[in-house]
């Protein structure tokens, strides 16, 4: 295992101290239990939470800011983060509006998330991310894993929250946009978590895992390693299988690294992507392309399709500033 190490149980804190100090002016790191919050805190405002294991970031710490998330509680190296941590990061921010959870779907996430909502006593509620068109039930949870269409939901929810909205609209919102959103990936490499100091998976060099977890759970196949537009052509076909779009209809198209994909080959996607996406009828409004839910050092990628409405459009536009997203 080659890795920027100094000791594999303090490598979360590290990690979190340097970006804490590096972004000293949106961050503020809390320690046991650990939790991470927005230096400013308007009020009053709903408080938006998620979290999860450490290892995709910038996914959540890095979507903490204006127009986003109030708070993210980070696990352990793919590993859940435990129910104190998110009843601490709630009390934190809380800000008399109540508080609403945006959790992936995986079987840890969601059963200590729903932990910290019996026991707290202000006013909260949860969305539950399920984009993940790959597999209907996987190692790691039950149904449809939360990918990479979690920052998509934590943006438009975050910016109605920033603009006012309620508990209940941003609850609707949330739950909204995830139903309109479809991701699935694919990948050309392991990835080796720290702890472990071995890959995740064995995978041979002219092969690929498609259908990957964002954990490098197996995917729908494996086989032969193909060009760029025959995997596009695949994955569009089960997104667009899923949500049915109607010619005509904007989308916004997520191009998402897993951290071992340089951007030359995210952004040749997006240009195979987009061209499809257009011979099928649809528009795409809006797009983001880069490494935001990575799974560590994972050679590989995948796509998001959300289906757009001027509401969403807008909520998108709304400035954000957080570490890894602004405008």
């Amino acid at each position: 295992m080659k890795k920027f190490v100094n000791d594999v149980e303090q490598l979360l804190q590290e990690s979190l101290q340097g970006m804490a100090a590096a972004h000293s002016d949106l961050l503020t790191l809390h320690l046991d239990p650990t939790f991470v919050t927005r230096k400013q805190l308007p009020q009053p405002k709903v408080a938006l939470i998620s979290g999860g294991g450490s290892g995709h970031e910038p996914l959540h710490c890095g979507l903490i800011g204006t127009g986003m998330l109030d708070a993210a509680c980070p696990g352990q190296v793919f590993t859940s983060p435990t129910p104190d941590q998110m009843m601490a990061a709630a009390a934190a921010v809380d800000r008399g509006k109540g508080v609403l959870f945006i959790v992936k779907n995986y079987a840890g996430d969601v059963m200590n998330f729903q932990m910290a909502v019996e026991m707290m006593q202000q006013p909260c509620a949860t969305v539950l991310v399920n984009d993940d068109v790959a597999v209907e039930r996987s190692t790691h949870g039950t149904g449809r894993r939360g990918v990479a269409g979690t920052l998509i939901v934590e943006k438009l929810v975050g910016a109605a929250a920033e603009a006012g909205a309620s508990l209940d609209q941003c609850k609707m919102l949330g739950d909204r946009v995830n139903s309109r959103t479809a991701s699935m990936g694919v990948a050309f490499t392991s990835c080796t978590v720290p702890a472990a100091g071995r890959a995740t998976f064995d995978i041979a060099e002219d092969e690929m895992e498609f259908g990957v977890g964002i954990h490098g759970e197996p995917g729908r196949r494996r086989g032969p390693v193909r060009p760029a537009q025959e995997l596009v052509n695949e994955l569009m076909a089960a997104i667009l299988g899923d949500l049915q779009p109607q010619p005509g209809t904007e989308v916004l198209l997520h191009v998402n690294g897993f951290g071992g994909t340089p951007l030359i080959e995210l952004y040749l996607l997006y240009h195979c992507a987009n061209q499809l996406l257009e011979g099928e009828g649809l528009k795409v409004a809006r797009s983001l392309v880069g490494n935001y839910t990575t799974a560590l050092e994972m050679a590989g990628a995948s796509l998001t399709v959300t289906l757009l409405d001027e509401e969403m459009k807008s909520l998108w536009d709304a400035p954000v500033h957080t570490a890894a997203l602004r405008w």
